[in-house]
Formats: C-alpha cells, sequence, structure tokens
C-alpha cells in the first residue's frame, strides 16, 4: 500500500552522506519515510543500510570516526538540532541483528525503561511488562517465568523480548536491522506478523537481507547499493519491474549480492 502525497513525513532525509575516514558509506541521500507505514531498506552488505540507521539517532556520535552531514528530519526537527540526545532516543526503538539481552530478569528487561523514565507504580509497570511482552508475541510463553534471566530464553524469544523492550519506551520510530538473522523461520513470521500489527502505531524502518521479507512487509522500499541509494518506490511494483534502474531488478532477481 502506497501512500498519499499528504501523508505525514516521519523522516525527511536530505543530501545524507556518512563516512568512515576516507571511506564513503553513503552518498547524498534523498528520500522521505511516511507515518504508520512500513519502510524497507535492501541491498549487499556494506551498502550504507546500517550506517543509515545508526545517524537517524544519532549513534554516530558513539562511533569513531563515523562523520555525518546533510539531514535527518525526525518530525519535522533536524536530529542534530535535539540539545538532549536521550530525549530523542527514547521516540526511537532500536532492533539490533543479534538479541541483545541485559542481564536482568525477562520482567526488568521491559521495565528498565519505563523505571528510568519515572514510572514506580508496581501495578503500572506490570500493565506495560504484559503489554509490551503481548505486543510481541511473547507474553503467553513467559507469563508464568517473568522473574526467569531473560538470558536462558531461545534466541527467538530473546529476539521478542528485545522487541518488547524497544516498545516499553512507546516509541514513534522503530528501527529494525536485520532482526531475523539469529531467528528460526517459525519465528519470523511470528514476528513478521506482529510487526504488522505494530505498524498501526509505530512508524517502521526494516533493513532486511531477505529482499523476499521486504516484500511481505514493506509499503515502499529503498534499494542502497555501495554508498548509492539507487531508487524508492512501492515495494510490489519493485518486484514486478517498475524500476527505474536495471541494478534493481538485477538484485531483486539475486544476479548479484
Amino acid at each position: 500500500m502506497v501512500k498519499p502525497a499528504t501523508q505525514v513525513k516521519k523522516l525527511e532525509v536530505r543530501d545524507l552522506s556518512i563516512r568512515y575516514g576516507d571511506e564513503i558509506a553513503l552518498h547524498s541521500a534523498d528520500f522521505d519515510v511516511y507515518e504508520n507505514e512500513i519502510f524497507g531498506i535492501i541491498g549487499p552488505a556494506n551498502s550504507g543500510k546500517t550506517s543509515f540507521l545508526r545517524a537517524i539517532n544519532r549513534m554516530n556520535e558513539m562511533t569513531p570516526g563515523m562523520n555525518v552531514t546533510g539531514m535527518v528530519k525526525f518530525d519535522g526537527i533536524d536530529v542534530k538540532s535535539w540539545r538532549d540526545v536521550y530525549a530523542l532516543r527514547s521516540r526511537i526503538g532500536v532492533v539490533f541483528p543479534l538479541p541483545v539481552g541485559l542481564p536482568l530478569s525477562i520482567y526488568d528487561n521491559v521495565a528498565l525503561s519505563p523505571r528510568l523514565s519515572g514510572v514506580k507504580s508496581k501495578s503500572e509497570l506490570d500493565d506495560i511488562v504484559e503489554r509490551c511482552l503481548t505486543r510481541a508475541a511473547l507474553f503467553d510463553e513467559v507469563k508464568d517465568r517473568l522473574d526467569s534471566l531473560g538470558s536462558l530464553l531461545s534466541g527467538g524469544q530473546q529476539q521478542r523480548l528485545t522487541i518488547a523492550r524497544a516498545l516499553s519506551q512507546s516509541p514513534e520510530l522503530l528501527l529494525l536491522d536485520e532482526f531475523s538473522i539469529a531467528v528460526d523461520p517459525v519465528t519470523t513470521m511470528r514476528i513478521e506478523d506482529v510487526l504488522k500489527e505494530l505498524k498501526k502505531e509505530v512508524t517502521i524502518v526494516l533493513v532486511s537481507n531477505l529482499v523476499a521479507q521486504a516484500r511481505r512487509l514493506a509499503d515502499r522500499t529503498a534499494f542502497f547499493l555501495g554508498g548509492e541509494l539507487v531508487e524508492v518506490g512501492e515495494t510490489e511494483k519493485l518486484f514486478r519491474g517498475n524500476v527505474q534502474d536495471s541494478r534493481t531488478t538485477d538484485y531483486l532477481e539475486g544476479r548479484f549480492g
């Protein structure tokens, strides 16, 4: 489903370039991401996909040698103009390729961010934990062992716990970087179903190394190649061959990558 021209822009990317020293990771990218869509980003390794995600919530400031020029607007405001970077990051949830569980119980993994935000009521924390675990399709599997260490869960469960933890801060934007790398196919499909539901409430940017996954999930898709934004289009149209650059079709059909 394509978003109409009047759709609210959640992200506006203008002339965005990213370097690591002399190495160009992304060059002069321009595109928009609309509210409540799943925006897919595909491309071979080292195309600039993950670097773009880092630039959105200023993780470049924690990455030695990473230099970002151009502009990324989040809700109309340049992310570089936010004085409180933690306030920016509290509105943007991130899920990395491998589950990053904290050495805490399942309950505390999800409750940590609300506690840091000032939530002290046990009943309110209970509600947040149950709601986030339910939205991540995990609550029914762990409701009787919330005090167990999150690190004891299976890989797929840990990834869903990571999603639940990201949701606990009530983000407006959710960034997923190849979330299914360490997840079995059945769990991958479960998480995909979760994402389809979440987009009713949250804008999602999905970096995927699986073009079929992008086709299943993304409303629109951007193709990155060697640090270049080749094109952006409606996902289904791209897969049906309605492309502006033949390299897009070559990649989608597996001729390289």
